[in-house]
Order: structure tokens, then C-alpha cells, then sequence
């Protein structure tokens, strides 16, 4: 019994050296992964994996929005309805006090902690009354300091003992494409709602104006306008203001004046009074026209200038007709609500260094911008320049404005080149006369307009 034992032992000690020395000397690695005569292979990245996981999850929005949902309020605008309550006030003349009504209701931001607070031009428009809602649910009443509908900005204000939270502006050009941010504000009268997104698009255009938005994903419904749009460092890069949707609600693209502009806004009306815009003063053509189609127009990157406005900074530098402007200071310049977004950040006297193209050649031409010398008028749309020393000499005036351009439907008249004196009995100074009073004009009533043509002769046609 022992032998076969030690016999077993001798075999079990002999079968295992047989298989390590063919292991070691005899047997060849192969591994196949297809039929491809080259060994096929995929890129690894060797990137530690955060504990967070990738994509949203990397990003700490709880930071942004805790210091965000403080300084964005409630805004409530109410009117005060002087009319009757029913039939017999109106028949019998009863006097009743006057109802406060709301109008209608969106966020605002606090910019400095004395309580300055910037929102909507629209969701304060028409207002007696402005009431402030802070997120702990205090209420204020504030005034309005200023506003400016051009840029759908409002600058408002409450009297507190109290310092508040607030916001500062944060550098609106500095934002990226993709970036994530977040929309604060109060849709649905919803308060302190914070959503997220990215940075879809820079130097948006809407409903064929040109000023410049920043557009995101970030879900902004009704009452959200007038609310922050913030980074993920909680910096204030925009003021959450419109979105692009047949039903009136959210429905994928929301869109904010960038921040830039709206601190440029509320400079100009703390300091000024109203908003101070310096222009270059050049006319640039339709791009949806046949003629910019054939031309190719269309297809440019950078913007044409199919005209130079007199007396204007563009005149001055001796821009001309058929450049382009490629480049303002450093930022490229690819269509005009971009342009017109950064000289939105400009006064005029401020200097500019325009990059042009013009027959191949870049040249590089400091323009100093100025006061807008034109502006198309209501009712009529005629285009009116104010008046230069030139105007005055040649029709012996010190007041009106010029007319340098007729709608078609009143191409007939005779009007182009005359100076425009007075509307009824008020008299014309400049261009910001001319608006206020032709905005007046209505179709009920018949108004007088008195004009001035070349040989000094005073001329005068009644509107119906």
C-alpha cells in the first residue's frame, strides 16, 4: 500500500512539471479580435472618474442660487382705476373711491444695498403703484428712478433701514457659448424659482429688431422677466427679459439683455437722467432683398455699409460706402444686432477703432461715436436729421429738423429736403421733439404741421 502511494505521489509531482515546462517554452499568446489584418484598437481616456459622475452632476449650482434667490424680488405693478364701478356711478355721478387694480407682475434685481433694483421697462409700464416682495416676504412700495423702453430696462428703488442683499454686474461678454446658467425669478407668481441651462446663443435678434440678447434653454415662463440670469459663480450676466413661443409660455428658448448693457442703462440714467447712446452712423441694407442676394450680402461675415449719415462719426472718419466692418476695438463683429449689442455699451465722445475691409485691404480707423443725428418719426415714418450750421445758414432758421427721407406714401408731397417747424402750436427744436410730437398725432382729430422749404417760404399741410 505504500508503494502505490508513493508511486502516486512520483506521477502527480511528474504531470506537474510536463505542463509548467510546455507553459514556460512551448505555447504562443494569441489573442483575435476580428478578421482585420491590423489589430483593431480604441482611445481610453485615463482621466480619474469623479465620485460625482460626469456631465450635470460635475457642476454645483447650490452655491449660485443660494446667493441669487435673496437679491431677486417680486415686482407687482398696480394701477389705480379712476372709472365708475357700475351703471348708476356712471349715470348718477357718485363719487367712490378709487380701486387699486394689479396690472400685471415680474422680478427685479437688487443692484446696491440701499435698495436699488433693476427690471423690465414692460412690467412696470403704466404703473401707480410698485410693490416690492423680497424673498423673506417683506414688502416695500418703490419708485421709479428712470427707464429706457429701448432696452426694455427700468431702474426702481425702495427706502429701507436696512442694508439688502444684492447682485453686482458681472461681465456679460466674457460668457460662452454652452456655458451653464441659471434663470431666477418669480414665474406664475412662483417665488424665488431658480431654473437651469446653458448659453445657447450670443447677440440674438428678436422680431427683426436689432438689439443684442444673450438666449439660453433655461426655463422662463410669465413673471420670470425682469429676473437674473446668473453663471455657476453666481455673477449677474443678464436680465432675463422675453421668449420665443407661439403659446406665450416656455417652449425651449428664453432670452436676457446682457448685463452689460443693462449697467450701461442704469449708469446713464443714475448719472444723466436718461440713456445716453453713441452711434457710428452708417446705413446698412436689408439682408432679406434681392439686391443683398445677388450681391451676396447675405453671406458676409462682418457688416456692409451701404451708407454714411451726415455729420456723423462715421462721416467724420471718411467710412465709405461698400466697407465692411470686420472687427470694433477686439471683438469680431459677424452681423448687426452684435454691433449694435457693443456700441449699446458706448456713450457718445467715447473713441472706437473700426477694422474694415475695403477692396481687400484691412485698415484699422478710430471713430468717435456721437449723439444719433437721425430718427424716423411716427404716423408719417419720415426720417428727420437734426439741423447743422449749413442747414440753418441755407434756410435761415435756428430751429426744426431736416427731412432726408419720405415713406412711399407720401413720396408725392413734395416733402424730402424741407425742415419741419412745428406740429399744431408746438414748435420743433431736434429730433426728440419730433418724436414726442408726432407720437402725439391722432387719427381722431386734424393736426396742423408748418414746414420750411428752400426759398424760405413757410408751408403748411393738415393731417385727417
Amino acid at each position: 500500500m505504500k508503494n502505490i502511494a508513493n508511486l502516486l505521489l512520483v506521477s502527480v509531482f511528474a504531470g506537474v512539471i510536463t505542463l509548467g515546462a510546455y507553459k514556460l517554452f512551448f505555447e504562443q499568446n494569441t489573442y483575435i479580435f476580428g478578421d482585420s489584418e491590423t489589430t483593431p484598437y480604441t482611445t481610453a481616456s485615463y482621466t480619474p472618474t469623479s465620485a460625482k459622475g460626469a456631465g450635470i452632476n460635475e457642476v454645483d449650482f447650490t452655491s449660485a442660487a443660494e446667493r441669487t434667490v435673496n437679491a431677486v424680488v417680486h415686482v407687482k405693478n398696480v394701477a389705480i382705476n379712476n372709472g365708475p364701478k357700475n351703471i348708476m356711478e356712471f349715470l348718477y355721478g357718485y363719487e367712490t373711491d378709487s380701486r387699486p387694480q394689479v396690472k400685471g407682475a415680474g422680478s427685479g434685481v437688487i443692484i446696491s444695498p440701499d435698495g436699488y433694483i433693476v427690471t423690465n421697462n414692460h412690467v412696470i409700464d403704466g404703473a401707480s403703484q410698485l410693490q416690492i416682495t423680497l424673498n423673506d416676504n417683506t414688502t416695500y412700495q418703490a419708485e421709479l428712478i428712470g427707464t429706457d423702453p429701448n432696452s426694455d430696462i427700468a431702474l426702481i428703488k425702495v427706502d429701507t433701514n436696512h442694508m439688502l442683499p444684492y447682485l453686482a454686474f458681472g461681465d456679460s461678454d466674457n460668457a460662452k457659448i454652452g456655458e451653464w446658467v441659471l434663470a431666477v425669478g418669480n414665474p406664475f407668481n412662483l417665488t424665488s424659482t431658480v431654473t437651469a441651462g446653458i448659453v445657447s446663443a450670443k447677440a440674438r435678434s428678436l422680431g427683426g429688431s436689432n438689439q443684442s440678447f444673450i438666449q439660453t434653454d433655461a426655463a422662463v415662463n410669465p413673471g420670470n422677466s425682469g429676473g437674473a440670469l446668473v453663471n455657476t459663480n453666481g455673477d449677474l450676466i443678464g436680465i432675463n427679459t422675453a421668449i420665443s413661443s407661439q403659446t406665450g409660455s416656455y417652449v425651449g428658448y428664453s432670452f436676457a439683455v446682457p448685463s452689460n448693457i443693462a449697467k450701461k442703462v442704469i449708469d446713464d440714467i443714475l448719472e444723466y437722467g436718461n440713456v445716453q447712446k453713441g452711434i457710428l452712423g452708417i446705413k446698412t441694407p436689408s439682408l432679406n432683398t434681392p439686391y443683398a442676394i445677388e450681391k451676396g450680402l447675405n453671406e458676409l461675415t462682418g457688416i456692409f455699409i451701404d451708407g454714411v449719415e451726415e455729420d456723423s462719426g462715421a462721416a467724420d472718419a471718411n467710412l465709405e460706402r461698400g466697407d465692411i466692418i470686420k472687427k470694433i476695438d477686439e471683438v469680431k463683429i459677424k452681423n448687426f444686432p452684435q454691433l449694435n449689442g457693443y456700441l449699446a455699451t458706448k456713450r457718445p465722445g467715447d473713441e472706437v477703432q473700426v477694422t474694415i475691409e475695403r477692396e481687400g485691404e484691412l485698415l484699422t480707423i478710430p471713430v468717435v461715436l456721437k449723439e444719433r443725428q437721425t430718427i424716423i418719426l411716427p404716423i408719417m415714418d419720415l426720417e428727420v436729421k437734426n439741423l447743422n450750421d449749413k442747414d440753418r445758414k441755407d434756410f435761415r432758421t435756428k430751429k426744426g429738423v431736416k427731412i432726408v427721407g419720405v415713406s412711399e406714401r407720401y413720396e408725392g408731397y413734395g416733402l424730402d429736403g424741407k425742415v419741419l417747424l412745428a406740429v399744431g402750436d408746438n414748435e420743433i427744436n431736434d429730433i426728440n421733439d419730433a418724436k414726442v410730437l408726432f407720437g402725439k398725432i391722432t387719427k381722431y382729430h386734424s393736426t396742423s404741421i408748418t414746414m420750411l422749404n428752400k426759398k424760405g417760404e413757410k408751408e403748411r399741410i393738415i393731417l385727417q
